[in-house]
């Protein structure tokens, strides 16, 4: 708990939540890289709305808010994200807001039972 309570503080990452009647539906967290080598570049590690509520611009709403937030970011270039690659309509959201892919990752994803999922790599450059 401690280790997400400080990801959550700190000053290069950002979580927003939309809520619909008091209730959480959507999340998304942007975190930028520390490194200095890479501190041009952020990442939206998570991203997820859900299932009664797509369709409705939650999505689209959340990720503009963090793209926002990026842009805001002194000396930040670039935002990546990683997504299954057989996940069409989050593909097209996120090609729609400026995002490309530039390579898959075979077997990227692992679920519990040994399912596995590609993963595409997409960027947007700032």
């Amino acid at each position: 708990m401690e280790k997400y309570q400080n990801e959550f503080q700190s000053n290069d990452s950002f979580t927003y939540g939309a809520f619909e009647k008091g209730e959480l539906v959507g999340i998304i967290t942007l975190y930028k890289e520390k490194f200095y080598k890479l501190s041009h570049r952020a990442h939206i590690g998570a991203m997820y709305v859900s299932d009664s509520i797509r369709g409705l611009g939650i999505g689209k709403a959340l990720m503009g808010e963090a793209i926002e937030k990026a842009k805001n970011i002194e000396g930040l270039e670039q935002v990546y994200l990683a997504v299954v690659s057989t996940n069409e309509s989050a593909k097209k959201l996120y090609t729609s807001l400026g995002f490309e892919v530039f390579g898959t990752e075979k077997k990227g994803l692992r679920l519990k039972n040994n399912i596995y999922f590609d993963v595409d790599f997409m960027i947007m450059y700032l």
